[in-house]
């Protein structure tokens, strides 16, 4: 008997999601009838889902409380991957505080709360509820960074302040995939606040497949062993000037997967969908 998962996405006019097709075929494959539904489309009865799986609301940055609310209604009837307490942690990058010493050095300018300004040589300012880089500046200005926290904080919002590393132009971010649990593939990606990144072509500038090292391998499983119930992770690392090895973000909420680029990628994770169900 076949079961039945909501592949759940937000209002796509062009087309950006390009992974719910691959997804899908690969459910088929597992015995399990994908329907590609919108996270607020107040038509869908989710409790006809054995399933409900969380893919690309890409909205919901704006709209977070209605978000959260929504996947608890969602749990409150059927199974929710990933579950909606990981949802709502994940997306605050506040989670990286109890990563602390895990992840990239991050210093945090709260509504109210005052904190002594690193003295970096490139800054990153950006909120801690954002996706796409959005309302994110890179910049060697430090008074600029400070105004851009300030804003954030005026607005209400949590500022993080990071330092731009240089490797992530030579070296890019490693993204390694993760589902139910187990490695499945990992990704060289530059992000979007690199200007003039070299050795990519076109395509590779949004990834290509890389072999992780072990020591990438060994971080990203520390990182996970705080998420052991989740379908699905995306965990992005960079390295220190030194070489370390350290989490930039931990995408359990939307990641884009990078299906087309792992030839096993879909079916891994039609894999631990059916065993999670």
């Amino acid at each position: 008997m076949s079961t039945s998962a909501a592949y759940v996405t937000f209002v796509d006019p062009d087309g950006v999601d390009d992974e719910k097709e691959i997804a899908l075929a690969a459910w088929a494959e597992a015995g399990i009838t994908g329907h590609i539904v919108r996270w607020d489309d107040p038509e869908i009865d989710w409790a006809a889902f054995d399933a409900v799986v969380v893919r690309t609301p890409w909205d919901y940055v704006g709209r977070r409380a209605e978000f959260l609310d929504w996947t608890r209604r969602v749990e409150s009837v059927t199974r929710l991957l990933n579950p909606a307490a990981v949802l709502e942690r994940n997306t605050d990058k506040t989670y990286l505080r109890a990563l602390d010493d895990l992840a990239i050095p991050t210093y945090w300018v709260a509504p109210g709360e005052a904190v002594d300004f690193p003295d970096l040589q490139e800054y990153v300012v950006k909120p801690s509820v954002s996706s796409g880089a959005r309302d994110t500046i890179r910049t060697v200005d430090r008074g600029k960074a400070e105004a851009h926290a300030a804003q954030l904080a005026a607005e209400g919002r949590t500022a993080m302040i990071q330092p731009y590393l240089d490797m992530v132009e030579a070296e890019g971010e490693t993204s390694l995939l993760y589902f139910g649990g187990r490695f499945s593939h990992a990704i060289r990606r530059i992000p979007m606040l690199v200007e003039n990144a070299t050795g990519l072509d076109e395509e590779n500038s949004r990834g290509g497949l890389r072999d992780p090292e072990p020591d990438q391998l060994a971080l990203a499983e520390r990182v996970l062993a705080e998420f052991p119930e989740v379908l699905y992770a995306r965990v992005d690392l960079v390295r220190l000037p030194d070489g370390t090895p350290v989490l930039i973000e931990l995408e359990l909420t939307e990641p884009y997967l990078f299906l087309r680029y792992a030839p096993d990628g879909a079916a891994n994770l039609a894999r631990a969908l059916a065993e999670a169900l």
